[in-house]
């Protein structure tokens, strides 16, 4: 890829580091809410393809990111595999759990493709309207962190539900994890032959795990969905993004054939230098309440990332999602100080 962010993923160094921002398209623009004002929930909007499109677009076309993210969720997967998948006005996603051995070995087969159907058009679509420099990104859920939903049937504090039965019932916890591999490969595959450049896996809950189990449900389910998608995809490009990984993500970068790693706001610069970007690109990791916060606290943040990585092969980015209260203003300033 010849695209600024593609440079990076490739291990060059940009003078100007590439920028977006995680669920940059979403409830700080007023363009977005207007949208979101018109349709019944996410889910739906995420299988409206020309609605998807104009969200995913939006953020591009107001502040020139270097990447657009497909407009969609990680619990299409579920939704696909026949579970029911909703989400409630200030409660997030609900669904129905899958809470004990015997049902979740009643989980089989492949994502229904018909369900999946309309975020493959909004690819279609944001892939013939976007900048020509722009890069289109594409992602899905980490096996353990979709798991730790379908288990609890909602988010927990502490993901305990899936944490305790993947304790108790490992066989079937396996089972549930081996599904959503399968589901989880088709689907970037899919992607990727509809028209992203790269993808990224977010496995939000990863570092809740201990060492063990985060070999276990975290680095061998995405070694899996890597080695799948690139046997479809010669050279694909994935980004990992293990948030809260700590001390295990220097594990999860050695055992990974990753092009990227995305880096939350709390691991520490140096190590992230010395440890991490030595070995593969960094993405990330600004703190999303630092950009809320604005000001010269933002600055002093986007400053230090800066000094600290912008050495090497970084995407600049949030350590997480922008938080939905943040004002415009402070996307400019971060832009701007960034790229300034």
């Amino acid at each position: 890829m010849h695209k600024p962010l593609g440079k990076v993923l490739n291990g060059e160094r940009q003078a100007v580091p590439p920028v977006w921002m995680m669920r940059q398209a979403g409830r700080y623009l007023p363009e977005y809410m207007a949208i979101r004002k018109t349709v019944g929930s996410v889910l739906d909007l995420c299988f409206a393809p020309k609605l998807a499109a104009e969200v995913t677009l939006q953020p591009v076309r107001r502040f020139g990111f270097d990447a657009a993210i497909l407009f969609s969720d990680i619990l299409v997967i579920p939704h696909a595999l026949g579970r029911s998948v909703r989400f409630a006005t200030g409660e997030g996603p609900l669904l129905e759990p899958l809470d004990t051995p015997d049902v979740m070995m009643t989980l089989h087969g492949a994502p229904d493709d018909a369900a999946l159907s309309p975020i493959y058009e909004t690819i279609r679509l944001v892939k013939a309207a976007l900048p020509q420099e722009t890069t289109f990104l594409g992602f899905c859920g980490g096996p353990w962190t979709v798991a730790t939903y379908m288990v609890a049937g909602r988010g927990t504090p502490d993901q305990a539900p899936a944490r305790l039965f993947a304790y108790r019932h490992p066989e079937a916890f396996a089972h549930l994890i081996d599904v959503l591999v399968e589901a989880s490969t088709g689907y970037l595959i899919k992607q990727l032959a509809a028209g992203v450049d790269a993808v990224q896996i977010f496995d939000t809950w990863a570092g809740i795990l201990p060492p063990d189990e985060f070999e276990r449900w975290c680095i061998a389910p995405t070694q899996r969905i890597v080695a799948g998608v690139r046997r479809a995809v010669p050279g694909a490009r994935i980004i990992g993004f293990p948030r809260g990984a700590g001390s295990n993500l220097l594990r999860y970068v050695e055992r990974l054939p990753v092009d990227a790693v995305g880096l939350d706001w709390m691991v520490d610069l140096a190590f992230a230098r010395d440890a991490i970007q030595s070995r593969r690109p960094v993405q990330g990791n600004l703190d999303p309440l630092a950009l809320r916060a604005g000001g010269a606290a933002l600055d002093r943040s986007i400053d230090a990332i800066m000094a600290a990585l912008s050495g090497g092969p970084l995407i600049f980015n949030l350590g997480h999602g922008i938080l939905p209260d943040t004002p415009v203003a402070h996307v400019e300033q971060m832009l701007k100080r960034v790229r300034g």
